[in-house]
């Protein structure tokens, strides 16, 4: 079982030193990845619904920091040497894929492979319309963004030809490492979860029950089987809700029956005595895991 941890650009974190700190740490205690979140701006009293509380608001104040993801992990990838670097979640419909495509391949390139890249269509309408970017067509674009970013990744001279994306012959060099960005698609909606089906190399429902995680878990792979795809070739990873606290490792245990690949769990954990918590839960848990 792979060890995430999730938030990681959150709380004290957002400060250099303190990132750095948690990073080395995690990477120390046995922990495969660091997962980011992103917000560009929140608008002050959006009205959107945040779907993963019952309050229909994010945790936390309004104004609390959330560092860029992408420039939070290349600052972490050069005080590490190990540990992937993730996004869960990048809002991939905000960004012009195009140049986002040259970013990630930089970042995995300079890193040495290290990148994962989770994607998510958004929920905070007003922050898509301080962006300048439509709302309502989310989907669609985040599913041709993410062909137009394998293109520009896999060829030697790339074409993609759609709805909101052109070009012909774009030379985008460095490409990634292993030849592309693992791409995992974030969610815990069934539309979600055929997404993944159809072009993810992970799904990452960051909550659910084991039967409703089960249940999303049969949508991916029976789409994957109908778009010809190999089912067990994607990638779950979840929060699970449990992989923490004194029955971890039978929660662990229960998700990996599951399917379940890589096991988040959350940054705020280790908000306080960093480096001591992530080395106790590397020697209370992921040793005893793996």
């Amino acid at each position: 079982m792979k060890f995430a941890i999730a938030f990681s650009n959150t709380g004290p974190f957002t400060h250099p030193a303190k990132a750095v700190e948690m990073a080395q740490a995690a990477e120390a205690a046995g922990f495969e990845s660091l997962w980011t979140v992103e917000h560009v701006v929140v608008p002050s009293e959006y009205a959107s619904t945040y779907p993963y509380s019952p309050t229909g608001k994010m945790p936390g104040v309004e104004d609390s920091p959330i560092p860029d993801p992408l420039i939070w992990l290349t600052y972490a990838a050069a005080a590490t040497k190990i540990i992937n670097l993730a996004t869960g979640i990048l809002i991939l419909p905000q960004r012009n894929p195009v140049v986002l495509a040259k970013e990630l391949a930089t970042l995995d390139h300079m890193s040495g492979g290290r990148l994962l890249l989770g994607i998510g269509v958004g929920w905070l309408e007003e922050e898509f319309d301080a962006i300048g970017v439509s709302f309502a067509d989310r989907g669609r674009r985040n599913d041709e963004y993410v062909g137009a970013m394998r293109a520009l990744w896999t060829q030697d001279k790339a074409s993609f030809h759609g709805d909101h994306v052109n070009f012909d012959n774009c030379i985008s060099r460095p490409r990634p490492v292993n030849g592309t960005v693992p791409i995992h698609v974030g969610g815990d909606t069934d539309i979600a979860a055929r997404r993944a089906g159809r072009l993810g190399d992970g799904f990452f429902p960051a909550k659910g029950t084991h039967e409703e995680l089960a249940r999303v878990f049969d949508i991916v792979r029976d789409t994957a089987r109908q778009h010809g795809r190999d089912p067990d070739a994607i990638e779950f990873t979840t929060g699970g809700g449990g992989a923490f606290g004194p029955n971890a490792i039978n929660e662990v245990r229960a998700l990996a029956d599951l399917g379940v690949a890589r096991v988040i769990v959350p940054a705020f954990l280790f908000y306080s005595d960093t480096a001591a918590g992530l080395a106790r839960y590397g020697d209370e848990i992921i040793s005893k895991v793996n």
